[in-house]
């Protein structure tokens, strides 16, 4: 017997706001605006596969929902962290029933790139019959992550997070919607904001906890101060493991060699502020280190080592100052990628070069035979040579031209490494 008291759920804010048009929706003026891809493909009249890639709280559901509704589509939501193949064959017997009753559907997958090959090689057949327009979401690239026959049969489209702008109009919209009861301060405002980063559902679950805790402490002013006390400000959006980790490990990267070192501290920082592990960026500095800098400045290596070193000894949030200290050593430093290049020419030449043989004079000879053979008889000893130097010898294998790999720069330390080749290699010229 049904529960005549019972009461249906109130929906969450961030549901009661969902966008009922595409007016209605907040960013992605890119794709939305007149005139551009998404807007145009809506007004086509022909729905057509797509897949939207964006980090969470964007608005991916969101466009699926709309493309449903405004091809008057019957919408199945499949996500793949709970749905496989047996999920996937009974959606297409729902489309199937859908079809003869006259009616198309739109088939959701979100999260797809959680679907493995098989799962995704399971929706193929259906695209491309037609039985289904396919629409994926996913936070990851979809170029690694989702097979290239289902990506050739649908549109990427590539969603942006929420501008702080776009956040605010969001943040006014939920308050005439469904907080009028609550002031914000300016500053609570923009706490709101900025621990929303970009993502508009959570912001919307931000202010729901802020209502929530308002009204059990009787509080109808929200100051940032009321929040920083009644709720859990999480740190901001990080995928250790996604695109954007390595979007980030690029800007530091990149900032460390450019030789900027404000910029190099805010990627790093942002990183660590997001939950990047400490280790894993001390050992990416040591790299920078060793390819943007090199034997222009051996110091860099050494600061690099001592910071990893230090931030070992002192874990966090201590040792995290040893590796700001190095990324702005770095970004300071004089730059040289002529020992990275040499070595990578090297590499490449060595895996494409036959096996050469080491030149006699370079042998040893720890036995009778191979003195009598000759090993080594003809090796000059350096350190006998004027200036510790055997001008005119060789040590490259036999029928071997010089390759000139390392290039010394025109900067730091390289700059003497550089005059020293010269003076050795016309001691080698004179020497014949």
């Amino acid at each position: 017997m049904p529960d005549l008291f019972a009461q249906e759920p109130a929906a969450p804010l961030a549901e009661a706001l969902r966008p009922k048009t595409l007016d209605e929706v907040v960013g992605q003026s890119h794709l939305l605006g007149e005139g551009k891809p998404l807007r145009l493909a809506f007004q086509s009249g022909k729905p057509h596969s797509m897949i939207f890639w964006g980090p969470p709280g964007v608005g991916k559901t969101t466009l699926a929902r709309l493309t449903a509704t405004a091809f008057k589509c019957d919408f199945i939501a499949l996500s793949a962290v709970f749905s496989g193949v047996k999920d996937i064959r009974g959606a297409m017997e729902q489309a199937q029933q859908n079809l003869a009753m006259g009616r198309h559907t739109l088939l959701f997958v979100d999260e797809i790139h959680r679907f493995n090959k098989a799962q995704q090689d399971a929706l193929l057949p259906y695209a491309e019959s037609g039985l289904v327009t396919f629409i994926g979401a996913t936070t990851e690239n979809p170029s690694f992550e989702v097979n290239s026959a289902l990506l050739s049969r649908a549109q990427v489209y590539v969603l942006k997070s929420l501008t702080d702008e776009e956040l605010v109009l969001l943040f006014h919209r939920a308050q005439d919607i469904a907080l009028g009861h609550l002031e914000f301060d300016d500053r609570a405002r923009d706490t709101l904001i900025g621990y929303a980063d970009g993502d508009a559902r959570r912001l919307l679950n931000l202010l729901e906890q802020a209502s929530t805790a308002a009204k059990a402490s009787g509080h109808a002013t929200i100051t940032a101060e009321f929040l920083q006390n009644a709720l859990t400000l999480n740190s901001r959006r990080f995928d250790k493991g996604g695109d954007n980790f390595y979007d980030q490990i690029s800007a530091l990267h990149k900032s460390v060699r450019g030789s900027h070192p404000d910029a190099a501290l805010y990627w790093l920082t942002r990183m660590l502020d997001g939950g990047a592990d400490a280790r894993y960026l001390a050992r990416r500095i040591v790299r920078m280190a060793w390819e943007d800098i090199g034997l222009a400045d051996p110091r860099a290596l050494q600061m690099a080592n001592d910071a990893a070193s230090t931030y070992e000894r002192l874990g966090s949030p201590e040792g995290e100052l040893a590796l700001g200290q190095a990324v702005i050593y770095l970004a300071m430093a004089a730059k040289s990628n002529a020992g990275y290049n040499a070595y990578n020419q090297a590499r490449a030449f060595v895996k494409r070069d036959k096996s050469r043989e080491v030149p006699v004079h370079l042998r040893n000879a720890p036995t009778k035979l191979m003195k009598e053979l000759g090993y080594g008889r003809e090796y000059r000893y350096a350190h006998d040579e004027p200036d510790a130097y055997a001008a005119g010898e060789t040590y490259l294998p036999e029928g071997m031209d010089e390759p000139g790999w390392y290039q010394p720069v025109p900067r730091g330390l390289e700059i003497k490494i550089r005059e020293k080749l010269a003076l050795l290699k016309k001691k080698d010229k004179e020497a014949g």
